[in-house]
């Protein structure tokens, strides 16, 4: 097969961290089908680093996701090339690409919230950018021929959302967490002793409840030089997030890391409290599966995917009641015996979640695409 594959989000959060994952292990383990990768020019070094198979192709295309470009350009470029098959790793696709693709969809969040009072469109704008938002994700779920899904809460939300999709066509493929296995723990990152939360800061991340329940908690004695390091990318979003943190009167106990490398973000897992993770929504929970990795005791929103993707290796908490978030930051630090055991169940739970085995599933679900039409 020659398979081409979209890697302009190389270098993003959260889907680049997909891509990259999913690109470096296919290279390493299929030896059989040939690979064009597209991928911006400011990423091209580190793809040729992660590449090491001369089967694979890569070619520089710059034009923008989420652009007019996309749609007409990027899918010129596309069919100029005789592909058995093209996979887009997010929801952004051209849709008049008309040849075979499978399509990664991580959430349907675009669709479920709106996110209009963190965008720099003026109002109406950013309507008519939501609405082609969605009419993309509904092209896409009818016109790929396989739909790849993180998580069966990502699937089941598919399969209620839109009615005309057959259940075959979605399949499930857990992500992994740090695919280098030789990292080892900074003690001296943080002297501190801390909360982590990692991630982008958009408004389902529900951060600001965060930070109103963190303040709740360091307002008493005993806690009060306790900090909460957020890990994420200091863009648009996270202004919005820091004018908060000033209004709470917490910058003496915040501590913000701009987008660590694995090296540095397994210490930060490593040596924290607890990870929290308080989203009204996610696709999978990436940084769940990362903290359990590492023994790093999970405190999360109780929602659906959270419940599915760490069972018993969480302690959960209702993301809209402040109250309840503080109670559980505080229980993760009372209760040694619980705590221990959320670092012992969480072990065990991560051995289920590998990117290797992501990427053999993968290579399954491009085979079984050629044959459909």
């Amino acid at each position: 097969m020659l398979i081409g594959i979209d890697g302009r989000l190389w270098s993003q959060t959260g889907v680049g961290r997909y891509i990259r994952n999913l690109t470096s292990n296919l290279s390493r383990i299929d030896k059989k089908n040939k690979y064009v990768i597209f991928v911006r020019s400011d990423d091209l070094e580190n793809v040729q680093k992660a590449v090491k198979n001369k089967n694979w192709k890569i070619i520089v295309s710059d034009i923008k996701w989420h652009s007019l470009s996309e749609q007409t350009t990027f899918a010129r470029e596309l069919s100029g090339y005789n592909f058995d098959l093209v996979h887009f790793p997010y929801f952004s696709i051209p849709v008049f690409y008309r040849k075979k693709y499978v399509i990664t969809l991580h959430d349907l969040i675009a669709k479920k919230i709106k996110t209009g009072k963190a965008s720099r469109l003026p109002y109406p704008l950013y309507l008519l950018k939501r609405q082609s938002y969605l009419f993309i994700i509904k092209n896409a779920l009818k016109t790929s021929v396989k739909i790849i899904v993180p998580s069966n809460a990502v699937r089941n939300d598919i399969l209620s959302s839109y009615k005309n999709i057959h259940p075959d066509k979605v399949i499930v493929t857990y992500e992994g967490a740090f695919e280098n296995k030789n990292l080892k723990a900074t003690e001296d990152l943080i002297k501190e002793k801390y909360f982590l939360r990692v991630g982008n800061f958009y408004p389902h991340k529900n951060v600001e409840n965060l930070l109103t329940a963190f303040k709740n908690f360091v307002g008493r004695k005993k806690y009060k030089d306790i900090k909460l390091v957020l890990v994420g990318k200091k863009d648009y979003f996270f202004k919005n997030i820091w004018e908060q943190v000033e209004k709470l009167n917490l910058s003496q106990n915040i501590i913000f890391i701009n987008n660590p490398n694995d090296k540095d973000l397994f210490s930060l897992y490593k040596n924290a409290i607890a990870t929290v993770i308080p989203s009204f929504m996610e696709g999978f929970s990436l940084t769940a599966v990362e903290a359990m990795s590492v023994g790093s005791p999970v405190v999360c929103s109780d929602i659906e995917v959270h419940r599915e993707i760490c069972k018993n290796a969480a302690m959960f908490f209702d993301p809209f009641n402040i109250q309840e978030i503080e109670k559980k930051m505080e229980m993760v630090i009372e209760d040694g015996v619980k705590r221990a055991k959320l670092i012992e169940n969480g072990f065990k739970r991560v051995s289920v979640f590998s990117w290797d085995k992501m990427a053999r599933q993968t290579i399954e679900i491009y085979e079984s695409s050629i044959s459909l039409r």
